[in-house]
């Protein structure tokens, strides 16, 4: 069943949403906190994101972007939902990379019509529901590692680590960097943070094979079969 992300926090537009879209056939799942709408959209991969651009916490379009940023999740067709009418705001929501803009208040009829022209690109993204290096594995839906065939269990900050590591092979990360992807720029966290959850990461993974994290002195992090330094 294909999934739909409605981000609306006017409950009963929410409701309305999932009412109609259930009728379609599709699995619903809503959310109506801005801050919290990337960590559903890693975790459930919907094929289409209705997305608000008036939330709690972050607007629609710094969702968007952040979305855009992500490359397993770049692909995910967006519809934005607004009250704002002005070409300006269509402009900067499709700029920020939305795929369709329905202004409210909208037809319903002709929102289920546009839910289902942008599921036809369902196929892609259900194409980047793994990610892989040599013999790691990890499969973005159940959110889970594998070495050869050997389950590797990490803790949801090694998780996100290696997960950036993996989609960018040989690239050297600073600390910097993956403190701001990790924990977000609105928490102070020590950059040597990260040396502490890279050690728990290389000893979860290296319990099954060769050390492929590669520490390039003095600037962070790469994922590599070179030497480490």
């Amino acid at each position: 069943m294909a999934k739909v992300l409605v981000v609306e926090d006017e409950q009963a537009l929410a409701l309305l949403l999932k009412y109609n879209l259930e009728k379609e056939g599709y699995d619903v799942i809503i959310e109506s906190r801005g801050n919290k709408v990337l960590g559903v959209v890693e975790s459930q991969l919907p094929q289409v994101i209705l997305l608000d651009w008036m939330l709690p916490e972050l607007s629609g379009v710094e969702i968007c972007k952040l979305i855009r940023s992500k490359p397993d999740l770049k692909n995910i067709p967006i519809i934005m939902l607004t009250a704002k009418g002005q070409e300006e705001d269509k402009v900067k929501g499709l700029n920020a990379g939305a795929d369709d803009y329905v202004t409210k208040p909208f037809s319903v009829p002709e929102l289920m019509a546009r839910v289902k022209t942008n599921m036809r690109r369902a196929p892609e993204i259900l194409a980047t529901k793994t990610l892989t290096y040599k013999d790691i594995t990890i499969d973005l839906v159940q959110k889970k590692v594998f070495r050869g065939k050997n389950y590797v269990h990490l803790g949801p900050t090694e998780f996100r680590l290696l997960k950036i590591l993996v989609e960018n092979p040989s690239q050297v990360f600073s600390r910097e960097y993956l403190l701001k992807t990790v924990w977000g720029n609105n928490i102070y966290v020590e950059s040597r943070t990260i040396d502490v959850h890279i050690r728990r990461l290389r000893k979860a993974l290296n319990a099954f094979g060769e050390d492929y994290i590669r520490t390039v002195r003095g600037t962070g992090y790469s994922i590599d079969t070179d030497e480490t330094d």
